[in-house]
């Protein structure tokens, strides 16, 4: 949304603000031992590719459990973690744990969840892996989940709420997106800023979060792609909307 002192937003994106999603195919929690290992050697791969790039934040969904159970699920991606920071020692990409809408048996919709993930991991890969491990918040996903982002003060103590569960220190990057389904719905679609469910009130707490005003991380747009009838990118609409409600 922004940049920092003496940057220009015409030259690339300033070092350390650089993000990449992993692939949808990695399942770190699958109880296939074929599909986990597969999942482990694809990630290993977008780690490496990251690194050699200097992508500071490697954002990826933390898989889904599909027939065994939750404990089994985030017990796997811990130990898939250990394997992965040993093949890919002293990197410096963060890999970000993504917030979930909560369909199915995926993990990550609650935000326990996913302090008691990142605490497995630092426990099985050792105190190094932690500063390897941060999350990525996604506004719509947290909506869907049932954490009601759809009013200025709604959205605050949903970010409060994740601050005293993770840490807001540890969010390293965010996804900005309105959401079509209701709070609770558990629907994993995006919407245009201020045309969905959370509204611009929401938004406002967000981008005005004092924990993210005093250290600024990536915030990113997944809303619709595409143009008006009047040849404007809806990207761009959407950016003008999150500046105008910046303090």
């Amino acid at each position: 949304l922004g940049w920092g002192a003496g940057e220009k937003s015409g030259g690339t994106q300033p070092a350390g603000r650089t993000v990449a999603h992993a692939s949808y195919l990695i399942n770190l929690a699958s109880p296939d031992d074929e599909l986990w290992n597969k999942s482990i050697d694809l990630m290993e791969e977008e780690v490496r590719r990251c690194e050699a790039l200097g992508v500071a934040f490697l954002v990826h969904h933390p898989g889904a459990y599909t027939t065994s159970t939750l404990d089994e699920g985030l017990a796997r991606i811990a130990l898939a973690y250990k394997d992965l920071f040993a093949r890919t020692p002293g990197f410096a990409t963060v890999s970000c744990l993504e917030n979930t809408a909560g369909g199915g048996s995926t993990i990550g919709r609650d935000f326990a969840e996913l302090a008691r993930l990142r605490e497995l991991i630092v426990k099985h890969a050792g105190k190094a892996a932690a500063t390897r491990i941060g999350f990525c918040f996604d506004t719509c996903h947290a909506h869907a989940a049932g954490y009601d982002m759809g009013s200025f003060d709604t959205a605050r103590t949903a970010l409060d709420e994740l601050g005293r569960v993770c840490g807001l220190e540890h969010v390293r990057v965010l996804h900005l997106n309105d959401s079509k389904g209701a709070c609770g719905s558990k629907l994993d679609r995006h919407e245009h800023i201020g045309e969905g469910t959370i509204g611009l009130e929401g938004f406002r707490a967000v981008v005005n979060c004092p924990a993210f005003v005093d250290t600024p991380r990536p915030m990113i747009l997944e809303t619709p792609k595409g143009t008006t009838d009047a040849g404007t990118p809806h990207d761009t609409l959407n950016l003008r909307r999150l500046r105008k409600l910046m303090a």
